[in-house]
């Protein structure tokens, strides 16, 4: 699968934002979903946990929705299935995030095109971890 077209520059840009919202964010430490949050925390992120299955991740209060979280949102970074992407982009959407980052193996060119549209930047089939580790 391919990525965005985003060059390295554009990257770094979009990686020196701080404040994310991870959809899908879990509480199993060996899963991806948790620690390329956990890195990415590590390395001087806010990161915001959007999982409706729980109150908590890393210590750290666990939204129901992104429409939920308080205050602005920079990136909103997706752990979610390709399928299941063009709601979670409707509600993403809403926050007006400068960034929705779809993690490796996700892409939905739809629901990518629907985001530019309203002036969101897409990176997708991308990792957050290793974009930084590469990069920074």
């Amino acid at each position: 699968m391919e990525h965005d077209e985003h060059t390295d520059d554009e990257i770094r840009d979009i990686l020196s934002l701080n404040r994310v919202a991870v959809i899908g964010m879990s509480k199993d430490s060996s899963k991806a979903a948790h620690y390329v949050p956990k890195y990415l925390s590590d390395n001087g992120y806010e990161i915001i946990p959007v999982n409706p299955t729980t109150d908590e991740i890393m210590g750290k209060k666990c939204y129901v929705t992104v429409g939920d979280v308080d205050g602005d949102v920079e990136i909103i970074d997706v752990f979610r299935p390709s399928d299941q992407v063009m709601s979670v982009i409707r509600d993403a959407i809403a926050k007006k995030p400068k960034v929705i980052w779809l993690q490796e193996g996700i892409h939905n060119s739809e629901a990518e095109e629907l985001a530019r549209k309203e002036g969101i930047k897409v990176v997708f089939n991308r990792c957050m971890l290793a974009e930084h580790q590469r990069l920074c």
